[in-house]
């Protein structure tokens, strides 16, 4: 590969997977599935779509372990024989059309993003979907719902969800998963002391704290191999430059490290850093991580992502410019003007719109399955 051509557009291999370029699809919750969490022809065609550029690596949006780890509606799960059949052969006459495959034929590769919600779920969908509790680490509200806390067997039970949902998703045809362990939600929720007052060996301590959490990769990774695992990130960062030492010595052929930047915040886009952020910068758990494969996400664009790369090595992800550009890599590479994404259309349930109906380049526009 010519030295002219950024890093960013350079071939790098990733677990089992050799990518032809750095340009991840970051895991975007999309809202676009049944009320039974089961995909139908539009995620077919959405992730059809945006892996069109060969030697990609997507992320699949956030997707459920179990019934009773959910709480929010129109979301993908993996628990079922539908939910897997779906991910990897949906029925349409005249022909079955597969998520995995179409992936896979595009020269392109899929890991799928495995999620539990814990305290952040909707009580009242728990209760609609199977009359489950509110549950995280302690009895600590997000807000005015307060989460039974989850006794250690129940901790146990999580830990072999998430083995057999990783099973399930091999099954499915995945490449590999991605462990959801940021934003708030239930892993992230033993890690942090805001969520976690427990006085067990789930709490208290560092420690005692990354326990849940390093359990869950380490039956993940003894379902689906070392080489599948992975693992996303957020702060505070003595908590988790403990966590990533611990991942990096315990487990050393992981896929790769996922990281939320501290620039980017949600729905909110790129923030300007505070001087406390600026204190909290991830680029310790870069460090920490050395050589090994790391994905950066948040408020990144082409000259910041072309740059990272150049000076640290990795790949980057982008969630709401691929939303809006399914042929994004091939954009960047070209330096082609990015079509603008819609917020009112992120989550609107089983609805084309702002989903599959995005321009391509070349100015076309490909709603059906092919």
């Amino acid at each position: 590969m010519s030295s002219s051509v950024p890093s960013l557009f350079q071939p790098i291999r990733v677990g089992t997977v050799d990518l032809q370029h750095r340009v991840v699809m970051a895991p975007v919750t999309r809202h676009r599935e049944n009320k039974d969490h089961v995909h139908g022809e539009l995620a077919k065609t959405y992730y059809t779509q945006r892996s069109g550029v060969p030697g990609t690596l997507m992320i699949t949006e956030a997707t459920f372990i179990a019934p009773q780890a959910g709480g929010y509606g129109n979301i993908p799960g993996i628990w079922s024989d539908a939910q897997i059949a779906a991910w990897k052969s949906v029925c349409v006459f005249p022909r079955p059309t597969r998520i995995t495959d179409a992936v896979h034929a595009n020269g392109s590769y899929i890991f799928l993003q495995l999620w539990a919600l814990g305290r952040a779920a909707d009580p009242d969908v728990l209760k609609q979907e199977g009359d489950f509790d509110l549950v995280g680490p302690s009895p600590n509200p997000v807000k005015y719902n307060v989460p039974r806390e989850l006794t250690v067997a129940e901790i146990k039970e999580y830990v072999q969800l998430y083995s057999k949902a990783a099973s399930n998703a091999i099954e499915a045809g995945f490449d590999g998963v991605e462990i959801h362990a940021a934003n708030g939600y239930i892993l992230d929720q033993f890690l942090q002391t805001v969520s976690n007052e427990r006085t067990d060996e789930y709490g208290g301590s560092v420690e005692n704290r990354v326990r849940f959490p390093l359990e869950v990769i380490k039956a993940v990774v003894e379902t689906v191999g070392v080489e599948d695992g992975s693992m996303g990130m957020k702060d505070p960062l003595p908590t988790f430059t403990t966590f990533v030492e611990r991942i990096r010595d315990e487990h050393t052929d992981l896929a790769y490290l996922h990281v939320i930047e501290p620039r980017a915040s949600g729905d909110a886009g790129i923030v300007t850093l505070s001087d406390e952020n600026r204190a909290q910068s991830n680029e310790v758990l870069r460090k920490v991580w050395g050589d090994r494969p790391y994905i950066a996400a948040g408020g990144i664009n082409r000259a910041t992502a072309i740059d990272t790369v150049s000076k640290y090595g990795g790949l980057i992800a982008f969630g709401r410019h691929f939303i809006a550009n399914p042929d994004l890599p091939l954009r960047l590479k070209e330096g082609l003007p990015l079509t603008h994404y819609n917020r009112g259309t992120f989550f609107t349930p089983e609805s084309a719109a702002g989903y599959i109906d995005y321009p391509f380049a070349n100015n076309a526009v490909i709603v059906q399955a092919q």
